[in-house]
């Protein structure tokens, strides 16, 4: 498979722990060069597959309007920081939890609570925006704007 050269610090880790770990738990071979082609080998197909998905899930890059399954991980005044894709962690601002307003996030949100995110974007310093006022948290699937619940 082949990644992006900024990438390949991601995989290798410090000192190597993340390929170490890629390879201990997969249980194949992995060999990376500075192009950043990255050759999995192993006589087992599961292992291959299994080496490659790790290295996937840190290398994949969110897509924006997608919807994604995350744990909230820290509450502020201003929103939530949800973790959403592998180590990747983005905020729900309060005004995007859900469609009234809200005094503080923790009147409906608490850490390590499961939720659905919709990627909004990203702002102009890179940060990960996200929504949960449009995602039907339990089903995952996105609501229509229009259909606003009656209360």
């Amino acid at each position: 498979m082949q990644i992006p050269t900024d990438k390949i610090r991601e995989v290798i880790g410090s000192g190597g722990k993340v390929i170490r770990e890629i390879v201990e738990t997969s249980g194949a071979k992995v060999d990376i060069n500075d192009e950043g082609i990255i050759k999995i080998a192993s006589a087992n197909a599961e292992a291959i597959q299994k080496a490659y998905d790790m290295i996937h899930s840190i290398v994949a890059e969110p897509e924006q309007g997608a919807v994604y399954k995350g744990k909230v991980v820290k509450i502020v005044d201003f929103g939530a920081f949800v973790n959403f894709f592998g180590k990747r962690d983005g905020l729900v601002h309060v005004s995007q939890i859900e469609n009234r307003r809200l005094n503080h996030p923790s009147d409906v949100l608490k850490e390590g609570q499961e939720v659905f995110v919709k990627l909004l974007g990203f702002d102009d310093r890179g940060k990960v925006r996200l929504a949960m006022k449009m995602v039907d948290q339990e089903t995952g699937e996105e609501v229509a704007p229009e259909a606003k619940e009656e209360e």
